[in-house]
Order: C-alpha cells, then structure tokens, then sequence
C-alpha cells in the first residue's frame, strides 16, 4: 500500500512540474542572443519562413513551437571574407525579405520598448549582432549604418584579431601580435557603441581586450555565446575573475550551446572522428567545402558517431548553474550558437528544445521571477541600460 501512494505521489509531482514549467515557458519572454542562420539562408538559399527540417536547426514554425520571443540573428563572416561590410549588408537584405513576407510572424525592433509591444503581438521581435568588427573595416561610419540597420551589439572580435582589437583565439595562439588588447581607436569604438546604444559584445575577445573594454566602457556589456572556462578550458569561454567582472559590471553572459564549449574533452572525440574518417573529409575539402561543412556532413552520415561524441544535456545546465553559484541569477541568458556550430548536447536538436531549460530550472527549484530572468530578463535589462538616453 505504502509502494502504491509513493508512486502516485510521484506521479502527482511529475504532472505539477510538467505543468508548472509549460506555463512558466509561455508567459516568459524567451530570448536567444546568437544564431547563424542568416549565414545559410544568404550562402545556400533557404528561407527560414519555409520547413528547413533537418537541414538547420532554425526555421519560424520550430521557433514558435520552442516558444521563442525574441531571436538576435547574427551577422557573421570569417575575417578571410572579401569585401566583409557589403556581405553583412547582404544578410540583412535576407532577413528584411523575410519580415516583409511574414509581417504576422515576425518584425525588426530597435529598442525594448518596441521588443515588448511585438512580442504581446504574439511575434518574434528581431535584432541583428554583428558577429566581428573586422566587418565594420574600420571605419565609424560604418558602425553607425549596422546600428541603423538594428544591430544592437557587435562583436568586437571574431577568431581573427582587427588592427584595434585582440581575440582570444590570436592572444592564445598568436606570437608576436602587433599589439594586444584595444588600441585608441578600439577604445574609440567602444566610447561610440556607448553614446549609439548598442551593446558591446566580448565573446570572442582575447583576455586583455576584454579588461581594456571593462575599463573602457560605461554601459554593461554583454557575452552573447561564450560559456564558463573552469567547467572547459578552452580560449573562448570566460574565467571567473571575468564572469565576476561583468556582473560588476551589470552585463550578461549568455550560454552558448556548442559541445565544445561546454564539454572539456570533445576536442578529442573531434578530432578522433576526423582522422577515422580522414579520406572522406579530404575529399569533401578538395570539393570546396570548408571544414565546419565537412563536419556537419560527416556527422550527419555517421550519425550514431556523432550522436556518442555529444555531451549530456546537464553539462549545459552546470554552464548555467555555475554561472548563478558565482555571481547570481541576475547575470546568465541564453545564446545557443545554433547554425553556427556543429555538435549541440544531447536533446537540445533544435530550437523547440528551449522548454526543456525551463524544465530543468523548475526541477532545480528556481522559482518562475528567476527563470524568466535567465530565459530573457536578463537580456532585457542589458539592453535598456544601453539605450541612449
């Protein structure tokens, strides 16, 4: 008898938590701060207000059926890319086609106040990041047109260093930099985001180009896909004295998703997986494809390969947790990285799995004011602290 009331009274509390946790999901304002698609919709063609199943991980029908409210689509290219600011331009031609076409579903905001009026629209609220200040040439007037444009952050950096500003890939791996950190001018182009209102962004950045922005800066900045280097060691993810410092700061760093941020030894099993399969990535490479396409064609054919290299989903939610265990729950978002990386933890396969972070932090016991800051309140805060006043 006793057997039979534990299992009942399990099964109670598993339907409460299933309840609590949808409607905690739907009444949250959820917001991603980093997503590539804009990339694959201008280079391969696609149209994200058309079913991309299972070529992305991104298209409007999943993104409502994860419950998203706000999506900030980056802008991106490698710092090999000709001619980078008529390119990033040409992204945002895509998106604007898209809005155009889908007027019900979707439409560009420029500051919270209209994010939250689309949003009671029951639409997604978009926003452009320009992932990489290599794509602005230097150049101030080109930072004001992105803005204009409705980016509302830039990342300062890419993998590749500017000539104002160090990445964290060059000042891990680079000898003999011309400089490191921001130069006067880089110190210039933080000082105009500030005055615009547009975040700047330090995912990507070297360590000493992030404490010149921190001391630089007079608005709070944000990491808009960057995850914690105690849990992985790796150049793009931030150590403690950072995450501390844009709490200080009143920031944000919002988690990325990708396996190798979050798992320490998934370089490993990349790297294992792309020599057992070196013959055939050779072959794909001399095709002209580059290395992230050969991977995403390679673990989509060995799918059951690829399937065992992915870290377990409560890596991601130690990410997070590890985040709020340090400096609060004030200071942690989300920005998956979706279509821009190629192995994600397990369940998380595309952008309806948004529910089960919300899942995650009710069975944790966080309550509902403090998982709508993790799902987007946080961002939203960061945002009106940067609108110019």
């Amino acid at each position: 008898m006793k057997i039979k009331i534990a299992i009942i009274c399990i099964l109670i509390t598993q339907q409460f938590v299933a309840q609590s946790y949808k409607k905690i999901h739907t009444n949250a304002i959820v917001i991603d701060s980093h997503n590539d698609i804009l990339t694959k919709m201008l280079d391969s063609k696609l149209a994200i207000d058309t079913d991309l199943k299972p070529t992305t991980h991104t298209d409007l029908a999943r993104w409502k059926e994860g419950g998203l409210d706000v999506q900030i689509f980056s802008v991106f290219c490698t710092g090999e890319k000709a001619n980078p600011f008529a390119y990033a331009n040409q992204q945002m031609d895509e998106l604007d086609s898209t809005l155009k076409r889908n007027p019900d579903k979707i439409a560009k905001v420029s500051n919270s106040k209209d994010l939250l009026k689309i949003v009671k629209q029951h639409k997604i609220a978009a926003m452009f990041g320009v992932e990489g200040g290599h794509m602005i040439e230097n150049n101030l007037i080109n930072l004001d047109h992105f803005f204009n444009r409705g980016a509302r952050y830039l990342t300062l950096t890419w993998n590749n260093s500017t000539p104002w500003a160090t990445s964290a890939y060059d000042e891990t791996f680079t000898k003999d930099l011309p400089h490191n950190g921001l130069t006067d001018f880089g110190k210039q182009i933080v000082q105009r985001m500030n005055k615009l209102g547009m975040i700047v962004d330090i995912s990507h950045v070297g360590e000493q180009t992030f404490w010149d922005v921190i001391h630089t800066t007079t608005k709070p900045v944000m990491a808009s896909h960057s995850a914690v280097y105690e849990l992985c060691p790796n150049q793009r993810n931030l150590k403690d004295d950072q995450i501390k410092a844009i709490a200080k700061n009143g920031g944000v760093i919002q988690v990325n998703f990708y396996s190798g941020f979050l798992d320490p030894n998934y370089a490993k099993k990349e790297e294992a997986f792309m020599e057992k399969h070196k013959v055939e990535a050779d072959l794909l490479s001399k095709s002209g494809k580059s290395y992230f396409a050969v991977e995403l064609e390679l673990y989509a054919k060995y799918k059951t390969e690829s399937d065992l290299m992915r870290p377990p989903f409560s890596l991601l939610m130690q990410h997070i947790e590890y985040i709020i265990k340090l400096v609060g729950v004030d200071y942690v978002g989300l920005g998956s990285d979706y279509d821009g990386i190629e192995s994600l933890p397990l369940q998380m396969d595309d952008v309806t799995t948004y529910p089960l972070i919300t899942k995650a932090l009710v069975e944790k016991g966080y309550t509902s004011k403090e998982i709508n800051k993790v799902l987007g309140g946080n961002f939203i805060r960061v945002l009106k602290a940067n609108e110019a006043k």
